[in-house]
Order: structure tokens, then sequence, then C-alpha cells
């Protein structure tokens, strides 16, 4: 069970108070553990827009997610950066990283119990900030994307699942009859954490199982394409040509999926 925490209203943290983009820590409880999260939207506008649950690279809820989360949201989103690993748990490097990502991986009903609770956690939320709960979907990056898909997989009841430079592998395949929405996997062509292999596997997980899915391929792109940290050539590198053109693809799926709703 996840349990949302509001003190008054939320807390902002680290945003000017004249600023229109708001960052708020969002505390909440999965089975009586301390999770925090943090909601990022434009208070500047006051009608109810759509909503992305992030989930994001494997350093979890960090300044540089939330910086991530103000450029996608603009006018268009309310987000909400899900805390995957408990208030607790915060990688100071790709060492910690990894080990608190491999506890996740290695669980894939904790990944997907953990996710959903990010959703259940933001679906509240459009009671205090100008948030559509009818109108939600689910971004990843990296070992985010992993987790959204493995979101999707679970049956999710969300309008669309978009994975940037995600892992595609899953112990569970056949899990992807349950998907009920759009999927968009953005995959940089020569990432060396994604081979060939994985993304041959992932289309005829996919295939087999009729879902609505697309998995656009950038040439030149390795892992990490939108972190504009990434500096490890070859690897893990920022290409802000590609991040431009996957964020305008994440834009024209909800576009499509959220319709008329902004």
């Amino acid at each position: 069970m996840n349990r949302l925490l509001l003190p008054s209203l939320l807390v902002a943290i680290a945003t000017p108070s004249w600023a229109a983009m708001v960052t708020q820590a969002v505390p909440y409880e999965i089975d009586g553990k301390a999770f925090e999260g943090t909601l990022v939207y434009d208070d500047a506008v006051k009608t109810p827009r759509p909503g992305l649950m992030m989930v994001p690279n494997w350093l979890g809820v960090t300044p540089a997610a939330a910086e991530q989360a103000k450029e996608i949201a603009g006018q268009r989103y309310v987000i909400f950066i899900a805390d995957m690993y408990g208030k607790d748990v915060r990688p100071a490097s790709p060492e910690e990283a990894r080990a608190a990502a491999t506890v996740v991986r290695g669980d894939r009903a904790l990944m997907r119990k953990r996710a959903q609770a990010g959703v259940d956690v933001f679906g509240k939320l459009g009671e205090k900030v100008p948030l559509d709960p009818g109108s939600l979907g689910a971004i990843g990056f990296c070992f985010g994307g992993g987790s959204v898909l493995e979101l999707a997989r679970s049956g999710a009841p969300l309008k669309g699942f978009v994975s940037f430079h995600g892992n595609l592998d899953t112990p569970n395949p056949d899990d992807a009859r349950n998907i009920r929405a759009p999927v968009l996997v953005l995959h940089g062509a020569d990432d060396p954490s994604v081979p060939k292999a994985q993304v041959d596997a992932f289309t005829a997980e996919m295939t087999a199982a009729k879902a609505d899915w697309q998995l656009v391929s950038y040439g030149g792109a390795v892992h990490s394409f939108t972190d504009r940290e990434a500096n490890v050539p070859g690897r893990n590198e920022y290409h802000p040509k590609v991040a431009a053109r996957a964020y305008q693809a994440m834009n024209d799926l909800f576009d499509e999926v959220f319709g008329g709703t902004r």
C-alpha cells in the first residue's frame, strides 16, 4: 500500500518565489517505507494539464532530473518524478547508482509496484495542482525507461508510455499482451548498453503481443543522449539534436493520445 503525505500543501524546494516553474517535494509511503518524489509544473497556467509520471535514470531523484522535468513540462504538462529507491537511498556515484538500480531491476514485481505507486500518488495531486488526472502518461530515462516499459507490461491504465534510451529486456515477455496504450521507444542506434539482440527481442515481443508500439532508432546516438551531463564518448553522451527530435516524438505521441485535453 502506498500513502501520500501532504503537510498542508506541498513543500517548495529550490525555486525562487517569483518563478513560474514550481518544483515541490512530495513525500509518500509504500508498505510503510518512506519515499519522496518531485512535482514540477508551471503555475502561471491555471487550467488542468495532462500529467507525465517520470522515472529518472539510475541516479534517481536529483536536481538534474528536476531540471530535465522542467525542460519537458513547459506549459504543456505537469510532471511527477517518482522515487524508485526510497527517501534514504540517494546515489552519489555511478557505483552506488548501479547497486541501487540492480536491486530494483532484479525484482521486476518490485519495479512495477514502485512505478505504479508513483502513478497512484501523482493522480491524487489533481486536488492540489492544475492536473487532469484522467490524462496521464509515463516517461522514463535509461533505468527509468526500462521501468516504464515494465509498467506498461503490467497493464497500467495510462494513455501512453515513452522510453528514452532505456533497457528493453524483460524476464516476462508474455506480459506484453497486457499493454493497454501506445508504447514509444526512443533508442540510440549505437547504444552499447542496449545491443541489437535486445532490440530484436523487444521487437519480437511487441509484435507477438500485437501491441501498439513504435521504436525510433537514432543514428549516431549512444546511451543517455538526452542527459546534458553525459560525457563518455561512445558510451554515454549527450546529443542535443537527437534529444530535441526525441522530445518532439514524445510530444507528438501525447498530442495524439491526450487529444483535446489541453
